[in-house]
């Protein structure tokens, strides 16, 4: 159970969420202190007050620093938020980079030294992370031997981690899956995302759900939910004792690999073309609109390419509208796409723009 989702200006609806799952097996639940601003972990704590025999609870630490006092103050306020006096599986750090780990995390003093200390004392049970960077860094994060599990993202859009998760999972690493469901992109039936697997199938969330859970690799999948409906879903899906059939993952990668040649016809998402001097996020802007034009997924593209260039917005760079045409990036691009012109069908397609 993903805690990120919870309709946090209703207590009463979010620990009746939480505990129905418990309820139809659910035993994890993940939480933040950024979610909610602290009412996550706060809903956690109090959902499962007189069930916590019956739960492994997860929650994360916020670089906000690189001391072990800052760690633990984060680590002390979590558990007073939950009320609780161990967590299970640690996040030691809300997503890692490899420079985050080299420059701040593991250096002496900091919140490494933190970490082990609390797992010595019991207050934790598993050092882990959450991970937020590239597949080659997470194999040298792996390979560092600290860490006892990773939550990553991995869904039919992003496999990305694909080569990592089996990295992990060979040196002894539980490999927990975040947005299974693509972060709400795959709750959506569309047409494309039907095509992905044969027969009779309920949902979009089915086929994503699924997916996942035919990766030998992975542990664990979170999925944010906050709705009674959403939670009978994916009980229900996870409680299949069968896995993907063979002609069923075939048929899926076919499929898959016939979108990836569409998007890349595209973009490939290489970054030569950036920087770009007016600050637009070229491959990123591309990246929503592969998700209408192959996916079909126009409303969730849409919502997201308009959040570019926003204020307070997580992802850096602007809209593909803010192209000033200056051609700098046309000359770097290895595949010689016409990015002006793609730019511009971008905003066209996503910024509800006539011209």
């Amino acid at each position: 159970f993903g805690a990120m989702r919870l309709p946090f200006d209703d207590e009463k609806t979010s620990i009746e969420l939480l505990r129905r799952g418990v309820e139809l097996g659910i035993n994890y639940i993940d939480t933040a202190p950024g979610y909610g601003d602290g009412q996550s972990e706060i809903l956690v704590g109090k959902a499962v007050a007189d069930i916590r025999d019956k739960v492994y609870l997860s929650t994360k630490n916020p670089l906000n620093d690189n001391t072990a006092e800052g760690w633990w103050s984060r680590l002390n306020q979590s558990l007073e938020r939950m009320n609780v006096d161990r967590i299970d599986f640690y996040q030691v750090v809300h997503g890692i980079n490899w420079k985050a780990w080299e420059e701040n995390f593991s250096k002496t003093g900091g919140g490494l030294e933190a970490a082990y200390k609390a797992k010595e004392q019991g207050i934790i049970g598993h050092i882990c992370i959450s991970f937020h960077d590239t597949c080659e860094n997470l194999i040298r994060l792996i390979d560092t031997g600290v860490f006892e599990g990773v939550t990553l993202q991995y869904n039919l859009l992003d496999q990305s981690n694909e080569k990592g998760m089996a990295h992990a999972a060979a040196a002894g690493m539980g490999v927990v899956v975040m947005g299974p469901v693509g972060g709400g992109r795959l709750g959506t039936p569309t047409e494309q995302i039907l095509k992905l697997l044969p027969g009779e199938v309920r949902s979009s969330a089915e086929i994503a759900l699924r997916f996942v859970f035919s990766n030998p690799n992975v542990t664990c999948a979170i999925s944010g939910m906050n709705t009674m409906e959403m939670i009978e879903e994916n009980v229900r899906i996870a409680s299949r004792t069968e896995s993907l059939t063979a002609e069923e993952l075939d048929h899926m990668a076919a499929m898959l690999e016939e979108n990836k040649r569409l998007k890349e016809l595209y973009c490939t998402g290489c970054n030569y073309c950036m920087p770009c001097p007016n600050g637009v996020n070229i491959p990123e802007n591309f990246k929503y609109m592969n998700y209408h034009r192959v996916y079909g997924l126009t409303e969730y593209a849409s919502r997201y390419y308009q959040k570019l260039g926003t204020e307070g917005w997580w992802v850096p760079g602007k809209q593909a509208g803010d192209c000033i045409e200056c051609g700098e990036c046309e000359t770097k691009c290895p595949q010689k796409i016409p990015i002006i012109k793609q730019l511009k069908e971008t905003h066209k397609a996503l910024g509800g723009c006539d011209s």
